[in-house]
C-alpha cells in the first residue's frame, strides 16, 4: 500500500487544501476478462453491497466510457463521471465531486497474473474548503484499509455458482 497526505500548513499556501493519495492492491481470483468488467459502475452492483448508482447517462444503465451517475450517501450526493473505461486493457478511472466538500479521482489498474488478476486501486482526494480538510484525512485512512474489503467482496462473488452470478448480473438494473 502506498500513501501520501499533505495537510495545510506544511509547504502550502493559505488557500491550498488537504490532499491525499492512497493505493491498495489485491488479487482477484479470476482472469482479467472476467474481473475487469466488474469494475464498471453498473456491473459493480453484483458484488458490492449497497452500491446503487443512479445513471444520468447512458439510460438504460450501461458500462461504457463517459458514463455519468450520482451516488447518494451520508455526506450528500456525489456526481461521478467515468474518465476511462478500458476493461480489455485493464484500466478504469472515475472522478467525482461531492459539492462543497471534496473531489476524488479513482484509478484502477488490472494486470493478468495467470488465472488471477492483480488489482491496484488508487484514490486521490482533495478538500474543497477548510471544513473538509479533516474529512479528507479520515477518508484517506479508510481508503488505505479498503483492499481487504474489496478483495473479500469481489472474490466471494467470483467463487459463487456461475449460474447464480450470471442470473444476478442479468437482472441487476437501475
Amino acid at each position: 500500500m502506498n500513501s501520501r497526505v499533505k495537510a495545510p500548513g506544511s509547504a502550502y499556501s493559505d488557500r491550498e487544501r488537504t490532499h491525499s493519495e492512497r493505493t491498495f492492491e489485491f488479487l482477484a481470483e479470476a482472469p482479467l476478462s472476467e474481473v475487469a468488467p466488474l469494475f464498471g459502475a453498473h456491473r459493480e452492483r453484483v458484488w458490492a453491497p449497497n452500491w446503487d448508482p443512479c445513471f444520468i447517462w447512458p439510460v438504460p444503465a450501461e458500462d461504457r466510457p463517459g458514463m455519468v451517475f450520482t451516488v447518494s450517501g451520508a455526506h450528500g450526493k456525489a456526481i461521478w463521471i467515468n474518465t476511462c473505461f478500458e476493461p480489455q486493457n485493464g484500466r478504469v478511472q472515475y472522478a467525482y465531486v461531492l459539492e462543497n466538500a471534496m473531489t476524488t479521482l479513482i484509478t484502477l489498474i488490472l494486470t493478468p497474473r495467470g488465472e488471477q488478476t492483480h488489482v491496484a486501486v488508487s484514490y486521490e482526494r482533495t478538500a474543497l474548503q477548510p471544513r473538509a480538510d479533516a474529512w479528507v484525512m479520515r477518508m484517506a485512512d479508510q481508503d488505505a484499509r479498503a483492499g481487504d474489503e474489496w478483495s473479500a467482496q469481489i472474490n466471494a462473488y467470483l467463487r459463487a455458482d456461475p449460474r447464480q452470478s450470471a442470473s444476478t448480473a442479468a437482472h441487476s438494473g437501475p
